[in-house]
């Protein structure tokens, strides 16, 4: 049976939600301004499942109408009950770059007491690239959560901005394989003599893909 608009709406609108789940993995199949439209219902679900795949596929379809798509990720945020589904709207803003929701991030992210919440924030904010958010990243770096502050070592680099090297050196020799991993993959970003000098440090690493990437860096 193909997949077309009318039977992807004919499952949102059933009283199944496996139904509805099944639609929304249908709609990748259906022209992306047509399942734009279709999923937009579905955000407002009464099951946490079916809004948390609905706001997810907003990373991808959401550029057919990016200020539509910004109003109703703000919405998650700040209405959807379930952490699963604001942090699935962090993700979608940040995979979007609507650098226009940082204000609602952060507000988020000192509200949350979800680690979950906090990671995908942190990581979006990467993605954004958006300058103010260097203060929240450097308080994301404390956190007791591993995830958490990975993430936001990784997006330290993507944010570029030089005062971070003296935040990552210290992870230049954490014990964990994970950390030091992100920190060379951070430290790729800067062209620093600092952050050379600890790329190569790290050239020398003990674990084989973090020297090898750090060489990459390197040009060796």
């Amino acid at each position: 049976m193909s997949v077309t608009p009318d039977s992807v709406q004919s499952l949102l609108k059933s009283e199944n939600f496996g139904d509805r789940l099944s639609a929304i993995n249908q709609l990748r199949q259906i022209e992306p301004s047509v399942a734009f439209e279709l999923i937009q219902p579905a955000i407002a679900d009464n099951n946490v499942r079916v809004r948390y795949a609905a706001v997810s596929q907003l990373a991808s379809l959401g550029q057919q109408n990016r200020s539509r798509s910004l109003d109703i990720l703000r919405r998650c945020l700040v209405e959807d009950p379930e952490p699963d589904v604001q942090a699935a709207a962090a993700d979608s803003l940040g995979a979007l770059k609507l650098v226009e929701a940082y204000d609602d991030l952060q507000a988020l992210y000192d509200r949350s007491s979800e680690w979950l919440v906090k990671f995908s924030i942190v990581a979006a904010l990467g993605e954004l690239g958006n300058p103010q958010a260097f203060d929240l990243l450097k308080r994301a770096l404390e956190s007791d959560n591993e995830l958490v502050k990975t993430a936001a070592i990784g997006s330290l680099g993507e944010l570029g901005d030089d005062r971070a090297v003296e935040l990552l050196l210290p992870y230049v020799a954490d014990p964990d394989w994970q950390i030091r991993h992100r920190v060379v993959q951070a430290l790729g970003y800067f062209n620093h003599p600092e952050a050379r000098a600890a790329l190569e440090r790290l050239s020398r690493d003990e674990y084989e893909p973090i020297a090898q990437e750090a060489k990459l860096h390197l040009g060796s």
